[in-house]
């Protein structure tokens, strides 16, 4: 027979000592070589990547992580809502006291309105905002075919201004319908594209039937000669297909052909062609200067310093501004408040846009996402149109300022469309942070507060059916005092083993 070779016990730990020395040697290779790595040209970063970095710091630090996210998103909006919201109802009352006076009206009727839409507003963006979203999409549709409804009877039995058609009264009000076509159009897309998520990919799925819908409320806007809104209900459009990630081609397409549509618009139209000339400093056919808005405004500008000249002490709002406490209360706020005035609008504008910004990138569904940031696009970039056509940056065209101008229309859906967001911003708070409200609203809240008056009536019928005693404790008639804890008269005898206990044996009869 041939034995087989077997190891020394020594030779057994020699080679479990060599197979641990083996790994632990391919091991140290990589960390010694890692130092050597590691130097002045892998710690540097760009300024970008530095800059995003301490973005995410300073927001980490103000609104915390996890489970103790405190919301300051949510109350940064709210914030700079009400303070722009605050700011315009007393620009309004200092614009537009001496106009009305003039005209033998109240010098406070035109902020006693707009305080009223404000507070109708405040009241809808409180409700909106303890209300869930998801609610919002079974009324995507009855929305926007009410907006298209209301264009079109403003263009049959509405109310003309200043050359456009956009008013319907009502009474002692006048409505405008297409502010409220802009959020029903950005709620409707929001949808839309929120339920062709997978199919977006592809151009046609991406822009149809949101291209030929927004198409139409362009087109309803245009007849009434509202280039203003029909220009930024094109941004609202634009923004919704950018947060859908519709392809950049698209928008390169898009982008040529609405500048051609705006180009034949504004050549067509002899009032647009000399507001164009007098921007770039030329002289109209017919002499006049439609430009002269925005001159005044640029010498209230000027005028108002570091500091302003003084809250309601304005030289310009009498009467050479036109629409002073519309469409350029910014100049008013330069001219009484300065400089600094400005920048503290700036600031607001800055603080909300960043805040809405911080919302839409935390949201990984499409409908939210989308909904959200055609809101930010849509508020943000008609203040940015405002603020370019008062300090000369760009033609004369009547688009108010969001939360600020003269118009319960406007300011009624901007609060809205906040209230949206603050819905989607306190989604993002921890549970027990969330701001609490008064009343429970949605259909969820209405199933279960009734829920609870039905439980609350059950049992209330349950307890009249069986009444308890009035008294726990028996008294003895006798003795006028506690009855005894044993078994009485009136009391039933014990059952089962007590019966047991009170008779028992004898047990010396048991002995026997």
């Amino acid at each position: 027979m041939v034995s087989t070779p077997t190891r020394t016990p020594a030779a057994k730990t020699a080679a479990k000592a060599s197979s641990a020395e083996a790994p632990s040697a391919t091991a140290t290779a990589p960390k010694a070589a890692a130092p050597q790595a590691s130097g002045p040209a892998a710690k540097r970063q760009s300024p970008a990547a530095r800059v995003r970095g301490l973005s995410r710091g300073f927001w980490s630090a103000l609104e915390g992580t996890g489970k103790s996210r405190n919301g300051s998103t949510y109350y940064l909006i709210l914030g700079a809502t009400l303070a722009l919201t605050a700011i315009g109802i007393m620009m309004v009352l200092s614009a537009s006291s001496v106009e009305a006076i003039a005209a033998g009206e109240s010098p406070y009727s035109a902020a006693l309105k707009q305080g009223m839409f404000a507070a109708i507003g405040l009241f809808c963006m409180f409700l909106l905002s303890r209300v869930n979203v998801v609610w919002l999409k079974r009324f995507a549709w009855l929305a926007i075919m009410a907006a298209l409804v209301l264009l079109v009877l403003v263009l049959l039995i509405g109310r003309s201004a200043l050359g456009n058609q956009n008013w319907i009264d009502i009474g002692p009000f006048t409505f405008q319908p297409s502010e409220a076509a802009k959020l029903a159009l950005a709620l409707w897309m929001a949808t839309v594209l929120g339920a062709k998520t997978k199919l977006l990919s592809q151009s046609k799925h991406a822009l149809i039937p949101v291209a030929p819908v927004a198409a139409l409320v362009i087109g309803l806007i245009l007849a009434g000669n509202d280039l203003g809104t029909a220009m930024i209900v094109m941004i609202i459009t634009a923004a919704a297909l950018f947060f859908a990630g519709v392809r950049l081609y698209v928008f390169g397409i898009g982008a040529v052909l609405l500048g051609a549509a705006t180009a034949v618009l504004a050549i067509t139209s002899p009032n647009r062609v000399c507001r164009i000339l007098s921007w770039t400093g030329q002289t109209c056919a017919d002499g006049s200067d439609l430009n002269y808005q925005s001159t005044n405004g640029l010498y209230g500008l000027a005028s108002g310093g570091w500091f302003g000249v003084g809250l309601g002490q304005s030289r310009q709002k009498y009467s050479w501004i036109p629409e002073a406490h519309n469409d350029f209360i910014f100049a008013i706020i330069g001219e009484e408040l300065g400089l600094i005035g400005t920048l503290v609008v700036l600031v607001l504008f800055a603080i909300l846009g960043t805040a809405i910004y911080r919302v839409v990138v935390a949201q990984k569904d499409m409908f939210h996402r989308v909904l959200a940031g055609t809101i930010m696009v849509w508020l943000l970039g008609q203040a940015t149109v405002n603020m370019a056509v008062v300090t000369g940056l760009a033609p004369v065209v009547g688009i108010p300022l969001p939360f600020i101008s003269y118009g319960g229309s406007a300011l009624l859906m901007s609060l809205c469309a906040i209230g949206v967001v603050l819905s989607l911003a306190r989604a993002q708070m921890a549970p027990g942070m969330q701001p609490k409200g008064l009343f429970r609203f949605g259909p969820a809240g209405l199933a279960r507060s009734l829920r609870k008056s039905a439980a609350t009536r059950a049992a209330g019928r349950n307890g009249a059916a069986d009444p308890a005693p009035k008294d726990p404790v028996p008294k003895d008639p006798a003795s006028k005092g506690p009855a005894p804890k044993g078994p009485t008269s009136s009391s039933p005898a014990p059952k089962g083993p007590a019966r047991k206990i009170a008779a028992p044996k004898n047990p010396a009869r048991k002995r026997k």
